[in-house]
């Protein structure tokens, strides 16, 4: 019994003596789960750092300019963009301009509603020989997101309509079917294509300016660029203006609650515009403008304060005088917020009264 024991045991006695050989060459030859697991995250930390973190700075940029103009956001949604009158806007013609090389803007021109029933059937060329009838002419420059199919300004365009203006919406570039891709330069360029195209066109008619949003900066801009050639705007309306001065959280763009979403990004990366890629110096434009001005502005507009409404205002009175350069308020109690002081039955009246004091 007690060989049988002794036989029992000791290949258990062996066995574990093997067990711990077996461990103490592992020791010697191989690092531990904990060690290899620290081993990766190091990796992959030096490949952010040298690699992901690099790139994104590079890419980020151009990623924000979409953000910024978000033109890629095309509402409403599965439109025809060449067919205005399924807007209602049945006296309207589509049309495309080129404002430079590659570069294709889709435009609609409105006539007065008073000529729609004439309008019907007709060409572009019929279009553009109506813009020399002595008819006041308008260049709406809508402001980001959408396309000019958007329905407040499909509603700004119907009231110029109707008040008897000829109404002309671009769409920049990169916008609804407008080729090529938005910078604050391009936009610029795409408002001198389409105004020098009225121009050329529209003899001695009133060439009024209405900017909203977006559309103000592009305004103001070409305003400074044309004054440099001795170019005055007949009459420039602003509606919801920003104004990068004044709204100063630093660093600070009217559009940067688009892309500013995640906490802490601003700490990890440049503000776009440090690299001028979109600046708007709408205050500084102002003070060398000498066109009649009309700023309009809800008082419950998120976007655009109203005290910053009013403070870009004075700007532009101190460079005129207060009988060129009006501000008109909507209270916030009637809900227009950005995009709704089309809605308002007194905007026609306002307009109106503008126009005739050109």
């Amino acid at each position: 019994m007690k060989r049988r024991d002794v036989k029992q045991n000791e290949p258990s006695s062996h066995n574990s003596g093997v067990q711990r050989t077996s461990k103490s060459k592992k020791k010697e030859g191989t690092r531990s789960p904990q060690s290899q697991g620290w081993l990766k995250r190091g990796l992959l930390a030096l490949f952010v750092i040298l690699v992901v973190v690099p790139f994104s700075v590079k890419m980020l940029p151009e990623l924000i300019q979409h953000f910024v103009y978000t033109h890629r956001i095309s509402l409403p949604f599965f439109v025809d963009l060449s067919r205005p009158a399924d807007f209602s806007l049945n006296h309207t013609i589509n049309m495309y301009l080129t404002s430079e090389e590659g570069i294709s803007l889709g435009v609609w021109h409105t006539v007065p509603e008073s000529r729609w029933k004439e309008a019907q059937g007709k060409d572009l060329a019929w279009y553009q020989n109506t813009l020399s009838d002595g008819s006041p002419v308008f260049i709406y420059l809508h402001g980001n997101t959408g396309t000019r199919a958007a329905p407040h300004r499909v509603g700004v365009a119907k009231i110029l309509s109707a008040l008897g203006y000829h109404v002309l919406v671009p769409d920049y570039r990169g916008f609804g079917d407008s080729t090529g891709e938005p910078t604050e330069a391009g936009l610029t360029t795409d408002f001198l294509c389409v105004y020098n195209w009225v121009k050329e066109r529209s003899r001695n008619s009133l060439v009024v300016i209405w900017g909203h949003s977006l559309g103000t900066g592009v305004a103001t801009n070409t305003a400074d660029k044309l004054l440099e050639q001795g170019v005055v705007f007949d009459g420039v309306i602003l509606e919801g203006a920003f104004n990068t001065v004044r709204q100063n959280i630093p660093p600070f763009n009217p559009f940067a609650w688009r892309y500013w979403k995640f906490p802490g990004l601003g700490y990890l990366y440049r503000a776009p515009w440090e690299d001028n890629k979109f600046v708007f110096p709408t205050e500084e434009n102002l003070k060398k403008m000498r066109s009649p001005i009309l700023f309009l502005h809800s008082e419950d507009d998120l976007l655009v304060p109203i005290e910053v409404a009013q403070q870009t205002y004075e700007v532009a009175a101190r460079a005129q005088n207060t009988e060129r350069v009006k501000l008109v308020t909507f209270e916030g109690s009637l809900g227009y917020l950005h995009n709704g002081l089309y809605r308002d039955p007194r905007l026609p009246e306002i307009v109106k009264r503008f126009v005739q004091s050109l």
